[in-house]
């Protein structure tokens, strides 16, 4: 994840405007400095705020069985939760803020929701 950029992930059960603490993460790249969890990075934290939640795109599931007369149609929308990230931190040292312009090296960390999106 980078600062100052929104995420689309699965649902979190928080209100919109809320503040939302991600403690799962698994990679952290700060100034070409790269930090791989076994399985979590110990002390990484990132900050986010709930922008809003949402349906995804419909799916069909078309199921049918040849020469049974056999059919079913169902559909599936997933609730997304959009996710501004406002701070990456590590050890309780904030390495990226969301106020701040990003001059240096881009940011990046990767959370279990995801993963779970991918």
């Amino acid at each position: 994840m980078s600062q100052v950029v929104f995420y689309d992930i699965e649902l979190l059960h928080n209100e919109p405007d809320d503040k939302v603490t991600i403690d799962t993460v698994f990679f952290v790249h700060h100034d070409g400095e790269i930090t791989v969890g076994q399985p979590l990075v110990s002390g990484a934290t990132v900050e986010g705020t709930v922008m809003r939640h949402y349906r995804g795109r419909k799916v069909l599931v078309y199921k049918m069985k040849p020469k049974k007369k056999t059919r079913k149609k169902r559909g599936h929308r997933q609730e997304i939760t959009r996710l501004m990230i406002d701070s990456i931190s590590m050890n309780g040292t904030a390495i990226a803020i969301a106020e701040t312009v990003a001059e240096e090296l881009p940011v990046q960390a990767v959370t279990a929701e995801v993963v779970a999106e991918e």
